[in-house]
């Protein structure tokens, strides 16, 4: 019955339902001006679940949030036919982001689709902590609303995100700042978004951890302030389960990764 609703649901511009999927299901998404495709970052399963939907999609451009538009622009035709070459140019492995051999598939199963970068550069993160979203997106900041305080509600929900996310060990007077830069993050995802479509038409698949897709406050909320005219699904991936009310048109859980403890480095 859910892949028959899937089905019934691609006919449509806008998805008419909600829930949990498999991945069977990503196959099989409905149309959609734009596609986000969250992640646990570290996760392979969910690289390849993204590049199973992509592959379906055939997007016209895709948008990672792994790289800033200077890398984007680095890439050729005949580097996305070699990984290790891609990798090398994009400097992948000094960047932070787990290991390319997991990203790279998702390029390789739509070879036509053109790459866009939406990160921000390091430093401009680093100067959103301390001067605010606003002022490091400039001219473009009113439009993604940058230059509003968020709810109490939000900001405070949020900033317990970013403490849970750090492993409880930022200092407390810290956690606006980061919300701020996530707030950039936001933004200029939904910036490199709304320069593909129109640069192509769309669609476009955006690859971005689950934090940035979630459809309240995270890069689709910032698109629909510049871009309330285009259709848009969310789908979040998960390794334990988000509830039922989880901000996403849709969602998976799939078996958590193999890793260390993420708070060990914060605890030594």
């Amino acid at each position: 019955m859910r892949k028959l609703a899937l089905m019934i649901a691609a006919l449509v511009p806008l998805p008419l339902w909600g829930g949990q999927i498999d991945a069977d299901d990503l196959r099989h998404l409905p149309r959609a001006d734009v596609v986000v495709l969250g992640e646990v970052h570290d996760n392979p399963v969910h690289h390849e679940n993204q590049a199973a939907a992509v592959a379906s999609i055939a997007p016209a451009a895709l948008v990672f949030e792994m790289l800033d538009a200077a890398q984007a622009a680095r890439i050729t035709p005949a580097l996305r036919g070699d990984a290790d070459a891609l990798g090398a140019e994009l400097g992948w492995a000094d960047s932070g982001w787990p290991d390319f051999a997991l990203y790279y598939p998702i390029m390789a199963a739509v070879p036509q689709a053109r790459i866009y970068g939406g990160a921000v550069p390091r430093a401009d993160v680093r100067r959103s902590v301390s001067e605010g979203a606003a002022a490091v997106m400039g001219g473009d900041a009113a439009a993604y609303g940058l230059d509003l305080a968020l709810p109490a509600e939000q900001q405070a929900a949020r900033e317990a995100l970013q403490q849970e996310a750090h492993c409880n060990a930022l200092p407390p007077d810290l956690l606006p700042g980061m919300v701020q830069a996530q707030r950039l993050r936001d933004a200029a995802l939904a910036l490199a978004v709304d320069q593909a479509l129109r640069d192509t038409g769309g669609p476009v698949a955006v690859i971005t951890g689950n934090g940035h897709a979630r459809t309240d406050w995270g890069l689709p909320a910032a698109l629909r302030l510049v871009r309330a005219d285009v259709s848009l699904l969310a789908v979040g991936q998960f390794e334990t389960d988000p509830g039922a009310d989880a901000p996403y048109d849709l969602w998976l859980i799939t078996a958590p990764a193999e890793r260390e403890d993420p708070c060990a480095g914060f605890t030594r």
